[in-house]
Order: C-alpha cells, then structure tokens, then sequence
C-alpha cells in the first residue's frame, strides 16, 4: 500500500471511530448516576465501587443508625478510586464540624438533609470549600410549584434531593409521589425515599432523573445500617437495565 493509500486508510478508520464515540456519547445520555447511601463497612464501599456506583454516601448525623464518626470515614474512603464521589450527609451541622470532617475526610460533595436554609448551605459550603446538594422531603402536600420554588431558593446548590417526608431527616423507607417532579427538574434532580431493586426501573422510566439515591432499600430487612451486598448488586443491575430500554 502506498503512502496516499495509507493516509486514506488512516482516515477512513478515524471516520469510523469518531462515528462510533458519537453513538456511545449519545446513547449514554440517559445513564442514570446511582449513589449507595450510608455506607459504614469498607467491605460495603470495596463492593460498591466494583459495582460501578456513581458515588458512595457517608452520614455524618450521630442519631441515625448508619452514622459513621472521622475515624471510620477516613478508613473507608482509602482506597476510592478517582472518579468515584464520596459524599457527605449532614444534618443541622456546626461550621465546626464541617471543618473537622473536611480537614480529615476526602469528601467530593456535601448533602444538607436537615432544615438549612439557602444561606447556611453556602456558608457551610464556603467553609467546606466543596460543592453541595440539598435534599428536600417531599410530603403529601407538597405541590409541584413547591418543588419548582426550592429549585429557585437553593439555585447555588449542585442539584437537588427529592426524599420523602418521615419523621426523622430520610432513611425510612418510604416513596412519595414522583409525578409530582416537574419535568424541567429532572436533570437537576437527585431522586430518593423508598427506592430499591424493585422499583427503581419505574422512577427512571416516569421521571428521568439525573441519578438515584439509595439506603434503606440495600440493606438486610430490619437492620438498619447494615448492608446486602446481593441487594447492592441487584439495584444497580435493575438501573442498568432501565436506562438500556
């Protein structure tokens, strides 16, 4: 083959490629993020990263079950790989404690699952030097032109949690009602409450969102906090398959 044979060649193949990518690109648009939340054994966030989760979540909030002190968080954040976000869940939190958890945690993100107002989340943020979600509950009053509101009083967050409302701040197992997510949030919406292996392929089906968000529904029944890995898998396995129909 002759030079100009070859450069041709070289250049058909690059046609090919660049195709290829374009069709990969697009087709994974609508890969959905996935979290796995409350994470507290190593061996939980080893299986979590070999699954492929987007992100792993670490709650910092002493009352709940899955809370994890410094110590433990630096444990299990050792050996995440790039590009897996480590987040952070607190609620109702001192600037103090930001700091200290920062100072020693290699945190990606925070997430405000309390009753912080726009304000507190950035000076928390400010002090954290990281990027932030804000989770909201959704209760069964909540209106659609709610959501679209919050969208504007935390428009400095990275994206917004939807969870439903239980007593507590999140983890109770419960789903709220998702046709009530405008569909102009969706890509800027983080959606949670109630989700598992199950049910998960419906929420991505009706709403689209940007990425799901996982605790309760990974875990062994009536053990809070403590993870199955079967369970993991399964829910990851089922958010595959929906963004692939």
């Amino acid at each position: 083959m002759d030079r100009a044979s070859q450069i041709m060649k070289s250049a058909e193949i690059a046609s090919q490629d660049t195709a290829g990518t374009a069709e990969r690109a697009q087709a994974g648009q609508r890969r959905t993020r996935v979290k796995l939340c409350g994470l507290s054994k190593p061996e939980d966030v080893a299986h979590a990263v070999d699954l492929g989760a987007d992100a792993i979540g670490l709650v910092f909030y002493p009352p709940s079950p899955r809370s994890v002190s410094v110590a433990q968080a630096v444990e299990l954040v050792h050996d995440v790989p790039p590009f897996v976000s480590v987040v952070g869940l607190f609620v109702n939190v001192t600037p103090d404690c930001i700091r200290e958890v920062v100072s020693n945690v290699g945190l990606s993100l925070l997430q405000f699952h309390g009753d912080e107002t726009a304000e507190q989340c950035e000076t928390l943020a400010g002090v954290a030097g990281l990027p932030w979600l804000r989770a909201l509950r959704v209760a069964a009053d909540t209106q659609p032109a709610d959501l679209v509101k919050s969208t504007f009083n935390y428009s400095a967050a990275s994206g917004l949690l939807f969870d439903t409302h239980v007593e507590g701040y999140g983890g109770g197992g419960k789903v709220f009602d998702w046709s009530l997510i405008p569909a102009e949030l969706a890509r800027r919406t983080v959606l949670s409450g109630g989700l598992n292996a199950q049910n998960v392929s419906d929420v991505i089906h009706q709403v689209r969102p940007y990425a799901v968000d996982v605790s309760s529904g990974i875990e062994v029944p009536g053990a809070k906090g403590m993870k199955d890995h079967a369970r993991m898998a399964a829910f990851v396995r089922a958010v595959r398959a929906a963004d692939a129909e």
